[in-house]
């Protein structure tokens, strides 16, 4: 046993001790051989084909070298985002290549919008609208770049919905203004963004005083409002008769706001213009976002009112305005402004759609000013929906009606647009592009119009026919969104 061990090892001592020898002949014959074979075509062969064959060699190391160059550009980032997720660089730089994909992705859709909402840096969100109706709600969904949109099934079909808002303060809170023939007027409330709801515990009611013979009711809920961004749970209602209402738990419990409901000028107010053909109504309840104690309301017939210590009192700001009906042309009470806003980058930037015109006011000087004597005689400045660009306080859009004779309120001469205005009113565009060039004989109603804040900026209104239409370049052309709906009385955004 010990002899064959010894072989053994003698044996493997000389594969080793032969190992080497190959590998040192292996490099000289590998040397070797390319100036012998050269030698051997020299002779045989002419000074031209080497030649030649080194010009082809050229070529192909050139062609090596140049895909060296190539392939490094094609994974230049996977190798480098490996690298540093390998190297366990910090959190943030990993973060950056993460959103990196995202941003990619955002461009592919071939639609501007999504492009420029990508270069901003906005994450482009699926938009949803809410669609109040003479028959019940519905949601209008599209896709991320507002080219597709889908209708839902109808929420509370048969029920008015007068108005329906989303939290803008974060919350999932969406309450809805409606009423239905057996249950009259109430409050739907939802905590998560429409899937469920429930009617409010307490709805808006008048208070009912013991000298009073007939108290005030409460016909519909027409107007609902999120309070200031400081008081999370606030909302306001408006109604007809002219009423305000409070809530401190999102909508479950309503009180009466009596610095408005019982103002010992109330009477006046409301009796001072008559009422409207839908009746008058509190609407426009507008929080100013410096002070949740300055307020704004405007009441159809009556005028737009100002408070300052948040529904205490209230005084008439309507100086400047025209009542064509009114004997006095000052009067401080009894106009009928049909939509009134303020600019939110610029609060004291105030706009009105009035039954006797488009008007501006600068609250400074508290006068209004008439803009709409800018628009095309042949068109007027009558209708009812105003909206401002939310980041141009002097960009703003109206649906003009006819107003002439026994006021039709439908589209003038039965040719829609919507009329745009970039300098405040001192110039009007018209914007029809898309929409129907004749026989069109519908309105906007003063809810039923509003904006996204994508860029560029998404229009939405819709009509008393059941349409929905849509602009995602800020009106310069419109597509219908969907048609066959009952009455729409408004359109809002839902915030998400």
């Amino acid at each position: 046993m010990a002899r064959k061990t010894t072989a053994s090892k003698t044996k493997t001592k000389k594969t080793v001790d032969k190992e080497p020898a190959k590998k040192k002949a292996a490099p000289a014959k590998t040397t070797k051989k390319p100036p012998l074979a050269s030698k051997a075509k020299s002779k045989a062969k002419p000074a031209a084909k080497a030649a030649a064959k080194k010009v082809v060699a050229k070529k192909v190391v050139a062609k090596k070298v140049a895909a060296k160059k190539v392939t490094p550009k094609k994974v230049t980032k996977p190798v480098k985002s490996a690298t540093t997720k390998a190297n366990g660089k910090a959190k943030s730089k990993a973060n950056t290549k993460a959103k990196a994909p995202a941003k990619t992705a955002a461009k592919k859709p071939s639609p501007a919008t999504t492009k420029a909402a990508s270069k901003s840096g906005v994450k482009v969100k699926p938009l949803t609208l809410m669609i109040a109706t003479r028959k019940g709600a519905f949601y209008l969904r599209s896709d991320a770049t507002r080219d597709s949109w889908k209708i839902s099934k109808p929420e509370f079909l048969g029920h008015i919905v007068y108005h329906m808002v989303s939290d803008p303060r974060g919350s999932k809170v969406v309450v809805m203004g409606s009423k239905t023939g057996h249950l009259g007027p109430t409050v739907m409330r939802s905590t998560d963004n429409g899937a469920t709801w429930t009617e409010a515990t307490r709805p808006p009611a008048f208070t009912k005083h013991e000298w009073e013979e007939k108290g005030r009711a409460v016909e519909n809920v027409f107007w609902i409002a999120p309070g200031h961004e400081s008081e999370p749970g606030v909302w306001y209602a408006g109604t007809s008769p002219p009423g305000l209402f409070r809530s401190e738990d999102d909508g479950d419990t309503w009180h009466s706001v009596t610095g408005f409901n019982e103002h010992h000028m109330y009477g006046q107010w409301i009796a001072s213009g008559g009422a409207t053909p839908g009746g008058q109504m509190v609407h426009s309840i507008r929080i100013d976002p410096r002070d949740p104690n300055h307020m704004y309301l405007a009441i159809s017939v009556g005028g737009v009112f100002e408070s300052h210590d948040k529904g205490h009192d209230w005084h008439p700001l309507n100086k400047g305005c025209q009542s064509e009906w009114l004997p006095d042309p000052d009067v401080e009470y009894g106009h009928d402004p049909h939509c009134f806003i303020f600019h939110p980058l610029n609060p004291d930037r105030l706009y009105q759609q009035n039954h006797c015109g488009i008007y501006k006011m600068e609250r400074s000087e508290g006068v209004w000013e008439r803009i709409g004597d800018n628009m095309p005689k042949a068109v007027g400045d009558i209708g009812f929906p105003i909206v401002a660009h939310p980041e141009d306080p002097d960009c703003v859009w109206v649906f003009p009606m006819d107003g002439t004779t026994v006021w039709p309120r439908t589209s003038p001469e039965g040719k829609p647009c919507t009329y745009i205005s970039r300098n405040g009113g001192k110039t009007w565009k018209k914007q029809s592009k898309g929409l129907p060039e004749s026989d069109a004989y519908f309105t906007v109603k003063r809810q039923a119009m509003t904006c996204d804040h994508r860029k560029p900026l998404g229009l939405y209104f819709g009509t008393s026919g059941g349409e929905v239409w849509g602009s995602a370049d800020e009106g310069e052309s419109w597509q219908c969104l969907v048609r066959y709906l009952p009455e729409i009385y408004s359109v809002t955004v839902l915030e998400d």
